[in-house]
């Protein structure tokens, strides 16, 4: 297993739970962004800078990754293509993505965009909670204790 993340718009708190459990599990983690990451000196983490293109990163991990791998990603039809590649993924917030409910999510994603074209101002997520980051550390526990089974 690697963990891959969409690392543009990935919250510092959540990268620094991943630098450790990279460290602590010794699962390889790459972090991809369309601009430079700081990730601590480690042979196991290391980041890939990409174009600053639409979706680049994006696409990077989707070359990238294999079934198996975990992809932390806020973005919802990345995580929907990834799971369909067999691979795992897992939001900033602890959301647990699923064939199921990964279909939900893209139609009110789909739904809030046409809202937000008719002019409606919808605002944005809240700020990330300590009960996020628990539950992101949480589901990233669980996944990387099934890998070692």
């Amino acid at each position: 297993m690697n963990i891959w993340v969409d690392a543009d718009a990935c919250p510092s708190a959540i990268k620094d739970i991943l630098f450790k459990a990279a460290q602590r599990t010794c699962v390889p983690l790459t972090l991809v962004a369309n601009q430079p990451v700081r990730v601590p000196r480690s042979r196991l983490i290391n980041s890939i800078q990409v174009s600053q293109g639409y979706d680049a990163a994006d696409n990077e991990i989707v070359k990238r990754a294999v079934a198996g791998d975990l992809v932390i990603t806020s973005d919802i039809p990345l995580a929907a293509e990834v799971i369909e590649m067999g691979c795992f993924a897992l939001s900033p917030r602890g959301e647990l993505y699923t064939a199921d409910n990964v279909r939900a999510r893209l139609n009110i994603r789909d739904f809030m965009d046409t809202l937000r074209a008719s002019g409606v101002a919808t605002g944005g997520p809240p700020a990330l909670s300590q009960r996020d980051r628990q539950a992101f550390a949480n589901h990233l526990d669980s996944l990387l204790a099934k890998r070692r089974r």
